[in-house]
C-alpha cells in the first residue's frame, strides 16, 4: 500500500511535525534558481506563462537568465503569489531594504 507525505506527516507527534514543516520554509528560502522558486510552488512553466500571458518558451528562457530587468523578475514572483523584496548586506551593519526599485509605477 502506498502512503503519502500527507499520510506519514499525520502520523508523527505534533512536534516532530512542526519540526519537518519548518525545516521545510527553512529549505524554501534557501533556494537559489527561479526554477527550483517555481517548483517548490508546485507550479509548471506553462501555468506560470499563462499566469503571465507568454509563452511557456519565454518562462524557459527567463529560468536559464542571469541577467534581467527587476520588474520582469517581479512580475515573476508575483505571479508565484509572491512578493518581490531587495535587501542589501553591508559587513557590520543590519540588512538593508531597498524601497521603489523594481515596483510597479503607481498611477495618479
Amino acid at each position: 500500500m502506498t502512503r503519502t507525505l500527507d499520510d506519514v506527516m499525520a502520523q508523527l507527534p505534533k512536534a516532530r511535525r512542526d519540526s519537518v514543516e519548518q525545516r521545510g520554509v527553512e529549505i524554501l528560502n534557501e533556494y537559489l534558481t527561479l526554477q527550483e522558486l517555481r517548483k517548490a510552488q508546485k507550479l509548471t512553466q506553462k501555468k506560470l506563462a499563462q499566469s503571465l500571458n507568454v509563452n511557456q518558451e519565454n518562462i524557459s528562457r527567463l529560468e536559464k537568465r542571469s541577467d534581467m530587468m527587476l520588474s520582469t523578475l517581479r512580475d515573476y514572483i508575483e505571479a508565484m503569489g509572491g512578493e518581490l523584496n531587495i535587501t542589501v548586506s553591508f559587513p557590520e551593519h543590519s540588512p538593508i531594504s531597498i524601497k521603489g526599485i523594481g515596483e510597479k509605477a503607481s498611477h495618479l
